[in-house]
């Protein structure tokens, strides 16, 4: 099928190279980075340790990029995980990824950032936690309307509140590394580390830890099929986001290494503000330009998420495997009107009734899993007749490979560290993606009749 024949009738594509890379940063650089560096540095029980992490993390990313880089541009259209694993033979698998994405992954993470909102605007506003809820599901709808109107729009709002969003960090990296002591800079000194086991095994952990910091990376992919020129320019985003995410997230880590101990980071609940808070010209007010820096990140982070999201539920209605809700599209505005409005109504549900920590706790296993199943895509997909990305990624099989194994080191270590919590999530996921998918099959059989 041809790319204008897959697109024909359905979404335009009105999103160029700057949009893609501020969808890429604006997706990954949201509550991770404020909730998981004292998770990591917990785990790593050195400042050295810690540093590497983040590093080796955003590292472990670029293979998956290049193989990401490279499906995209064999498959640009909405859907993103799901149509690599429909393409690569094996729509049982697709499905699940969708299902799993749908009610462990996107809607959740989302409603964590809501989550982390109320936190953070709790220190801005004088208002009780309902109150401050309700002033999230505001948010939440806002940005609902914004891309049910406008991909475009969404598109060149996404731009400006990256930007916006990435300011805090530069200064916080720009002055802080000026104030750097020398002492604590990446002390190798190891604390408890992971279950008190210092060495490799830590740094692993820690990378582990890492992954959530990271998540939304690939989120161009879900828009493919709305993206100008995308054979060409999603490999260029998906590669630059990357390295703009290695590069903010290493010199922050060096800057809070060189100011704070690791038992300092790995003990506060809120480290990037305690790292603010010894930098002379911010000092006195880091509570609050961090509470402010916080929410700039998080609104850009949700409104990311709900733009691109429920595009991969949209292909999966599209081929008759989900709701049909989730198919329609807005004949006013080209946008997946249903998957949007529905998406938007799971998480201001999970906002009420949910848990950070809870959340958070499951997050990680399906996340990796999810990615591990993708990214092996591309081994059948390059022996199939008729495969022809645009962009391949370098050096033969290396990257794949470097991909995979990482990702399956990464959910061995994961399972290890809480082994209740995600396989409780993946068998939930299997057991009721199973029924579901068989049921929409064999519906979609008889309709074929």
């Amino acid at each position: 099928m041809s790319e204008n024949q897959q697109n024909s009738g359905t979404l335009g594509r009105k999103l160029g190279l700057s949009a893609v890379i501020a969808l890429g940063v604006g997706s990954t650089i949201g509550t991770g980075i404020f909730s998981t560096m004292s998770e990591v540095a917990l785990a790593a029980g050195s400042s050295l340790f810690l540093v590497l992490a983040f590093f080796i993390g955003a590292l472990l990313q670029l293979p998956a990029s290049f193989c990401y880089s490279e499906l995209s541009s064999a498959y640009p259209e909405d859907g993103g995980y799901y149509v690599y694993l429909r393409e690569a033979g094996s729509r049982p698998l697709a499905f699940l990824c969708g299902w799993v994405c749908f009610w462990a992954t996107d809607p959740p993470s989302v409603s964590i950032m809501a989550l982390g909102l109320v936190n953070y605007l709790s220190v801005l506003l004088p208002f009780d936690n309902f109150v401050l809820r309700m002033i999230a599901v505001g948010v939440i709808l806002i940005f609902m309307f914004l891309h049910l109107r406008s991909v475009k729009a969404g598109g060149i709002f996404q731009i400006c509140i990256t930007i916006l969003k990435l300011l805090p960090f530069i200064i916080i990296i720009g002055f802080g590394i000026f104030f750097i002591n020398q002492e604590l800079f990446m002390n190798a000194q190891i604390s408890d580390g992971f279950h008190g086991q210092p060495g490799f095994i830590a740094l692993f952990a820690a990378i582990s830890a890492t992954t959530f910091a990271f998540d939304g990376m690939y989120s161009p992919c879900y828009l493919s099929g709305e993206v100008k020129n995308p054979r060409r320019v999603l490999p260029i985003g998906l590669i630059a986001t990357a390295i703009i995410i290695l590069l903010l997230y290493t010199g922050l880590t060096m800057v809070s290494t060189g100011m704070l101990s690791i038992d300092q980071i790995a003990n506060s609940p809120a480290p990037i503000a305690l790292v603010a808070s010894q930098i002379p010209f911010i000092g006195h007010y880091a509570g609050l330009v961090v509470a402010i820096m916080a929410v700039l990140v998080i609104l850009g982070s949700m409104s990311s998420a709900i733009m691109y999201q429920p595009r991969i539920e949209y292909a999966m209605a599209k081929d008759g495997y989900f709701f049909k809700v989730f198919g329609i599209v807005s004949k006013k505005y080209n946008t997946p009107s249903g998957a949007i409005i529905a998406h938007c109504m799971l998480i201001i549900l999970l906002t009420f009734v949910g848990n950070l920590t809870e959340l958070l706790g499951y997050f990680t296993l399906v996340s990796l899993i999810k990615n591990l199943m993708a990214i092996s895509t591309i081994v059948v997909l390059r022996k199939k007749e008729g495969y022809n990305p645009f962009y391949r990624a370098p050096l033969g099989w290396l990257f794949p490979i470097i991909a995979i194994v990482m990702n399956l080191i990464l959910i061995i270590v994961t399972f290890i560290a809480a082994p209740i919590g995600g396989v409780v999530c993946a068998v939930a996921m299997i057991a009721t993606g199973l029924p579901a998918y068989y049921f929409w099959n064999r519906r979609k059989t008889k309709n074929n009749e």
